[in-house]
């Protein structure tokens, strides 16, 4: 493939990078170096423009990376972007926010968590924080599960006013398998999905990022099959769409 041939196939691009993972990218990328004695990435931007350029720019770049760079375009713009945080802190594993901070503090000279503070604030903050540590606990406590779920409904349902640190402490820190089995906990407690707890005891990015870290806890699949659904809607803005893709 060369994108200095006379005009530019971009079916033929997307078809190649598309059904590929990013790890057969980057083999492309540095075979591509090899034979050709330049950038892909470089090469294909001469070529392109437009969103279809962003699109397979993201698609060629390492997972971390962009995951990084989204967030530094997130915390450093105009305002927070907040969607982009709360996708992806909510859906990484614990070595992937390890790797995160590594390449952003490289990339960029700065410490994420201290970027993160700077732009946030409160319980949305705290959870934020204890997300990007990646210290969620390993397996099912079969000791706390029913414990947990009796500490969810005590914090929201099951009391005027709402206790906010313990749906923050119990969700940012258990493992998914654990939640899941708290979340059936729950529904067999309350009557309810934990879900309906959230959205009636919570408001603003603290629920958005609350709801999101439950749906990952479920099912990361689903999450990013949910997110790929609504970004192909009339009058939704690229990045969703470029955001779901690249990550696959």
């Amino acid at each position: 493939m060369t994108a200095e041939a006379e005009g530019t196939d971009e079916d033929a691009i997307l078809m190649l990078l598309t059904a590929r993972s990013n790890d057969q990218r980057q083999q492309i990328k540095a075979a591509y170096k090899k034979a050709y004695g330049k950038d892909l990435v470089s090469a294909l931007k001469s070529e392109l423009g437009g969103l279809f350029e962003s699109l397979i720019v993201a698609l060629m770049t390492p997972p971390i990376s962009y995951d990084a760079s989204q967030l530094h375009k997130a915390l450093k713009g105009a305002g927070t972007d907040d969607d982009v945080l709360i996708e992806i802190m909510s859906s990484r594993t614990s070595e992937q926010m390890k790797d995160i901070i590594k390449v952003y503090k490289k990339e960029f000279t700065s410490k994420l968590e201290k970027d993160i503070c700077g732009d946030t604030s409160g319980h949305y903050q705290k959870l934020l924080v204890i997300l990007l540590q990646g210290s969620r606990e390993e397996g099912v406590d079969e000791a706390k599960i029913e414990k947990d779920a009796k500490d969810l409904y005590a914090a929201g349902e099951g009391k005027f006013g709402t206790d906010e640190e313990k749906f923050i402490t119990i969700l940012g820190n258990r493992s998914a398998e654990h939640l899941r089995k708290v979340f059936d906990a729950y529904k067999k407690l309350s009557g309810s999905e934990i879900e309906d707890s959230i959205e009636g005891e919570t408001t603003g990015n603290l629920e958005n990022l609350l709801l999101a870290v439950v749906k990952c806890a479920r099912s990361v699949p689903d999450f990013f099959a949910e997110g790929l659904y609504k970004s192909m809607r009339v009058g939704i803005s690229q990045y969703p769409l470029e955001f779901f893709i690249c990550v696959l």
